[in-house]
């Protein structure tokens, strides 16, 4: 793999810390500013919100400029939002900051993608997307309980700092190693914007909102769901974060690996099993060990989608891929608030801490229908272009060779 994929790991690692590491400074955010845990709250969904909009609207900003040129501006909104952050004297400035940092999430990893895909041979595609995407897994293993760690400790403003030093030294890894390779000539907004005409795209970002929104229903409530049913310490939900990320870690390349040679059958196999153990969690919840085996499984499995279905995006949107594949990075935070939300009113209704577990494997169970139809009208569509092709002139007479 090129060295390039480096700097977009450091990138990514920084975004993923970024975005995670809020949940665990709230209280101390809260209390700096005399805001309510609820309000501080609003930092994590401003930031969903800027990611589901800045993907698509930082991408159509940057479609006159190079791939390289944009993914060096929007490392720069990066930077600022996190400085701001830092140095926020009011909780207002403080959002803001948030969501000027979400601006570049969505098309970072959206354009990026396609620069992975473009750096390596077209049967590592996969592979180079899910070594981007490795600096967001491991963000979660070593970015977010150290930032968490030492906000706590030494101040949250700290963390937002060290956030903002790794987006310079992504900066210039991407200055130095990307190469400057200018945008297809010919391949203009409304070429982008076509893409979503194609059934196979929307597809493609049905099941990313449904299948990661699986995911997310039962991690959103991990903390009362491990404590109150499995039984864990207040303290131990950080370690099992991290046995999240590492299952997120081994899931990425697992799923770029095999998403290469076999990409439908690799969705199969993940989404099913997604759908079965997260329906198994509402049982598994209730065991210390059992628990903390089923939340690698989870992290891992949901994570074996994010590499195919990005690739699935590209491999659709062929010629005018950039848009296509950062709206479908915004489709896994939607997805993300999406399941959060059903996930709260199931337990809102009284079905107890265990019940977002089901409406994560249903959530799952239909992003499996869904890449079922997507093959299957792909198999169609192929049948009828070879129909076509084969099908000889009207008045002229095939030839027949012995």
């Amino acid at each position: 793999m090129p060295l390039a994929l480096l700097a977009l790991a450091i990138g990514a690692f920084g975004i993923g810390t970024t975005e995670f590491v809020i949940m665990g400074l709230l209280p101390q955010v809260a209390g700096t500013f005399g805001v309510s845990i609820s309000s501080a709250g609003l930092l994590v969904t401003g930031y969903a919100l800027g990611v589901v909009i800045g993907a698509p609207l930082m991408t159509v900003l940057g479609t006159k400029i190079s791939r390289k040129r944009m993914l060096l501006v929007l490392m720069g909104l990066f930077i600022i939002g996190n400085l701001l952050s830092a140095v926020a004297p009011v909780f207002a400035v403080m959002l803001i900051g948030r969501i000027v940092a979400s601006l570049a999430h969505g098309a970072f990893f959206g354009i990026g993608s396609v620069v992975a895909a473009g750096l390596v041979a077209p049967q590592k595609k996969a592979g180079a997307i899910a070594m981007m995407f490795t600096g967001l897994t491991i963000a979660n293993v070593v970015g977010v309980p150290l930032g968490t760690l030492i906000g706590q400790n030494i101040g949250w403003r700290v963390t937002f700092g060290i956030v903002a030093a790794l987006g310079v030294v992504g900066l210039a890894g991407i200055a130095k190693l990307i190469p400057d390779v200018p945008r297809p000539e010919g391949v203009y907004l409304r070429h982008e914007l076509a893409a979503f005409k194609n059934a196979q795209v929307l597809l493609a970002m049905a099941m990313t909102v449904l299948g990661f929104g699986g995911v997310f229903a039962a991690i959103t409530y991990i903390a009362p769901m491990m404590t109150h049913v499995a039984g864990f310490a207040d303290g131990s939900v950080t370690w099992l974060l991290v046995l999240f990320g590492l299952g997120m870690v081994g899931g990425n390349l697992v799923g770029g690996r095999f998403a290469d040679r076999a990409l439908m059958p690799m969705l199969y196999v993940s989404l099913s099993a997604l759908a079965l153990v997260l329906a198994l969690f509402t049982l598994t919840a209730h065991n210390k060990i059992a628990a903390a085996v089923t939340i690698v499984l989870i992290g891992a499995l949901g994570f074996a989608t994010v590499p195919p279905l990005q690739k699935r995006v590209l491999d659709q949107a062929h010629g005018a891929p950039t848009l296509a594949s950062a709206v479908n990075i915004g489709a896994f935070n939607l997805g993300n608030a999406l399941s959060a939300w059903l996930g709260g009113m199931v337990i809102a209704a009284g079905f107890g801490y265990t019940a977002p577990n089901w409406v994560g494997a249903v959530l799952a169970a239909a992003a499996l229908l869904l890449s079922f139809l997507s093959a299957a009208l792909e198999r169609r569509d192929n049948a009828a272009g070879t129909v076509v092709t084969g099908a000889a002139p009207t008045g002229e007479r095939t030839a027949v060779h012995p």
